[in-house]
């Protein structure tokens, strides 16, 4: 492993580094996501499950993962080797960036739509397809057509290779400061919006009131998945912004604010989208075509919906932005510590290389829609690839890795350092955490991977 022989970069404040990872891990799971999965599986009920498990899996992963970084200054590769002084743990923490790779490829492709659907709503075309069936086929029309699709695709890479291109302070934390606090705004605008609207109580509600019946195994296993998917753990993303960190930083804290955060996103856009289709007597269980289906007719149909659709879609363009900037931070980090690149080169490069590795999973809604892979487009393989197998496994990793390799009587005096009046006052906390991360998330992550990657369902047969 190269050594870094180089000034590392510092976040030039703490809610600089809050904003940013809380950006990271605000995104399109957040406003598209959350919402219609929710939607399916029951409104309240689900989301009191969600935040236990946001508790008990998603804070103590994302501590373990933001010590790493601050730990040892570096990337997932050489942090993991820092700790353990072993290539094989180097090579797995290698997973993160080829994950970042893999995700920001297809995940931009889903933000150039939403960029995309800035102009649809400018342009006032809602209008002409109000009803979620003509809806649904002109959002099929405009990703099957390659200068639409791909074309967003490459402007919404630009912006990313730009705001990384700037570095730590002048590019992603600048850059956080700016769009976090407009995402917030946006949002509790269409959530006050939602709220007035005739009917709306109902929204309120559906994601309020739970309905016990809703839940079962599965439905308790999408919450522990989603849990760990909307704080961006697994990828690496949280260690590179925790790399950046001083050791006066509480990290504790901050990783219980990146939660709130995240979370907290995640019902104001609920409350906006609930309170809104209800408004308009449509289906709050659309499934995944709730964003670009559904919620154009919703907009249709709502007073001043023409200039509430161009706030949501600006909104649901700023969260996947924040998000984006992280994924490609990790692949950027690897390449300047490691092989020494100039952060210039390494962003520009590898931006691009990333943007012609996503153009197969962009054509997949035309040109390559009959190239199957075990009957998956390449959209989907690289979807399944980076989501099942590599973002869990990347959590379970830094779990056992924290717990088992890296160990606890070393962890701990690490995890102190910025945060000794918070365990001085509430010790209680440090036992819970040990138990968390050494225990109980390793084994609900396993589940979680076993879940994503269709093996859960069949031992269970096994067993009735």
């Amino acid at each position: 492993m190269a050594e870094i022989d180089q000034i590392r970069e510092k976040w030039g404040s703490k809610i600089g580094f809050v904003l940013a990872a809380a950006g990271s891990a605000i995104g399109l799971g957040n406003i598209w996501k959350f919402p219609y999965i929710t939607g399916e599986n029951g409104g309240a009920s689900f989301v009191i499950v969600y935040l236990i498990c946001i508790a008990v899996i998603g804070l103590p992963v994302l501590i373990a993962e933001i010590l790493i970084g601050r730990t040892t200054q570096r990337n997932p590769v050489g942090a993991f080797y820092k700790l353990s002084q072993s290539k094989f743990w180097a090579s797995l923490g290698g997973l993160g960036v080829i994950a970042g790779f893999l995700i920001l490829s297809y995940y931009a492709i889903i933000a150039g739509w939403a960029l995309g659907y800035i102009i649809e709503s400018i342009n006032g075309n809602f209008y002409l397809w109000p009803d979620p069936t003509s809806a649904a086929g002109h959002f099929n029309d405009l990703v099957s057509n390659n200068y639409w699709n791909i074309g967003y695709f490459a402007f919404f890479m630009l912006l990313t290779i730009a705001i990384v291109f700037g570095g730590v302070q002048r590019g992603i934390e600048r850059a956080s400061k700016i769009m976090m606090p407009v995402l917030f705004i946006l949002l509790i605008i269409l959530m006050i919006r939602g709220l007035t609207l005739p009917g709306a109580e109902k929204g309120i509600n559906f994601l309020w009131n739970p309905d016990w019946s809703k839940i079962d195994a599965k439905t308790v296993l999408l919450a522990l998945g989603h849990a760990f998917f909307t704080l961006s753990l697994g990828m690496g993303a949280m260690l590179t912004y925790g790399s950046y960190m001083s050791e006066d930083d509480n990290i504790p804290t901050a990783a219980f604010q990146i939660v709130f955060l995240d979370t907290l996103v995640a019902l104001i856009a609920g409350m906006a989208i609930f309170t809104s289709v209800f408004s308009v007597g449509l289906d709050p269980a659309a499934g995944p075509g709730l964003i670009f289906h559904t919620l154009p007719g919703v907009f249709v149909k709502m007073p001043g919906g023409y200039f509430f659709s161009i706030l949501f879609f600006i909104s649901l363009a700023i969260a996947a932005l924040t998000s984006s900037i992280s994924l490609l931070e990790v692949v950027v980090s690897y390449y300047v510590d490691e092989l020494k690149w100039k952060r210039h080169k390494a962003a520009i490069i590898l931006g691009f290389i990333i943007f012609l590795i996503g153009l197969p999973s962009a054509l997949s809604f035309n040109l390559f829609s009959d190239i199957k892979i075990f009957g998956l487009s390449f959209f989907e393989v690289v979807d399944f690839l980076a989501s099942n197998i590599l973002l869990p496994f990347g959590g379970l990793l830094i779990s056992v890795f924290v717990a088992w390799i890296w160990g606890l009587d070393k962890v701990i005096p690490n995890l102190k350092k910025g945060a000794e009046k918070l365990f001085e006052n509430y010790p209680i906390t440090l036992v819970f955490w040990k138990i968390f991360i050494k225990y109980l998330s390793p084994v609900l992550i396993f589940l979680v991977f076993l879940n994503s990657i269709g093996i859960l369902d069949k031992i269970i047969e096994l067993f009735e």
